[in-house]
């Protein structure tokens, strides 16, 4: 077992690498954003003391912009200035030894993966778990505290090598961008079939007979366009998509579609196959196994399982199983993991991967 000091000096080194490696958004022309969980309030106080007396000033904020689109995750303002309603999320490097992150392309911008392998790998190859992260297509992040969490926990209790994408969002690279970017993900993965890959841990551990393509949310979506794209022009050389886990998955057709439509440009209208799965995608799926999980309280839930029913009504012939989380809202297991219900879970998840 690693020292203390050996453990801390491993933590800062990995902390540097992570600093260099954490990618820099891109500006799109007339288009700045801003995080904020509120919209500035109208006025504000600040007392300054000198001398003589206390003086209060009273200032005013900047104007109050037009809004020119109000979104669920956002609001576009008419000046061309997005605001993002959601807090910006929180990075932190890899903190175990058996967390890294790791370069997927090295062209600007950088497209990174964290990396994770239960805490005590046996000797034998181990499945692999692609996973895309929740996000709304504009927030969240793979490498923050709550995923890093959670993709740890999928790893050991999975016992896989879970590889998790670090892809881009609105407004920063709207999509399509992280669709391409999944893409190149799993490619990537596949540069690891020789086992001379870049990646020291894809070579040493990946049994990439057994990938699994994973995600949560946003992430959900990613993974059926991604396993609908390997059913249409089959995986990369050397490795076998094995099941798809969709997890709380976002799908159109509920009645809100504008604010994807809105993110997306290239979008082909409320029936794009990337919004609303087409049939011709269900039925020649990439995978034999499907796994679709849906939360009880959850908005989101009719869209799961829509998804479950029209893959079960198609010619695919794979096996799809609804897995329905009693007790729980969208994406608990992620944000409220200690719940008695959220804790359910990853071990459905686990139970499904080791299944033959």
């Amino acid at each position: 077992m690693a020292s203390m000091t050996s453990l801390s000096s491993s933590v800062l080194k990995q902390y540097a690498f992570f600093r260099m490696m954490t990618p820099t958004p891109l500006r799109e022309t007339n288009l700045s954003f801003t995080y904020s969980p509120k919209i500035h309030q109208s006025l504000s106080l600040s007392t300054a003391t000198n001398n003589k007396k206390n003086i209060t000033t009273v200032a005013a904020s900047p104007p109050k912009k037009e809004i020119f689109h109000q979104f669920e995750f956002f609001v576009v303002y008419t000046d061309g200035t997005v605001e993002v309603l959601r807090p910006p999320p929180a990075f932190v490097p890899p903190f175990e030894l058996h967390i890294k992150d790791a370069e997927i392309t090295t062209t600007n911008p950088r497209l990174i993966a964290r990396l994770f392998l239960p805490k005590n790998p046996d000797n034998k190859k181990l499945p692999v778990v692609l996973y895309f992260h929740g996000s709304g297509f504009c927030s969240r992040s793979a490498l923050s505290p709550e995923y890093t969490n959670h993709l740890a926990d999928i790893a050991n209790q999975s016992n896989v090598l879970a590889v998790s994408v670090e892809y881009s969002k609105f407004p920063a690279r709207p999509p399509p961008a992280c669709y391409e970017e999944a893409l190149s993900s799993l490619g990537w993965i596949a540069l690891h079939a020789n086992g001379a890959g870049p990646e020291p841990w894809l070579n040493d551990y990946a049994d990439l007979q057994r990938v699994f393509v994973a995600g949560n949310s946003a992430g959900g979506n990613i993974t059926h366009y991604v396993v609908s794209k390997v059913g249409k022009t089959e995986p990369p050389n050397g490795i076998n998509v094995e099941g798809a886990i969709m997890v709380h998955p976002f799908f159109g057709g509920l009645g809100e579609d504008r604010q994807w439509l809105y993110m997306c440009k290239d979008n082909k209208g409320p029936e794009d196959p990337r919004l609303k799965p087409a049939v011709e995608d269900l039925d020649t799926l990439g995978c034999r196994r499907v796994l679709v999980c849906v939360a009880e309280t959850d908005p989101l839930r009719p869209a799961g399982e829509n998804y479950f029913r029209d893959l079960k009504n198609s010619s695919w012939g794979g096996r799809v199983e609804l897995e329905l989380n009693k007790g729980i809202g969208h994406s608990d297991q992620v944000y409220k993991p200690y719940d008695e219900n959220s804790r359910l879970v990853v071990p459905r998840i686990a139970t499904f991967i080791k299944q033959q």
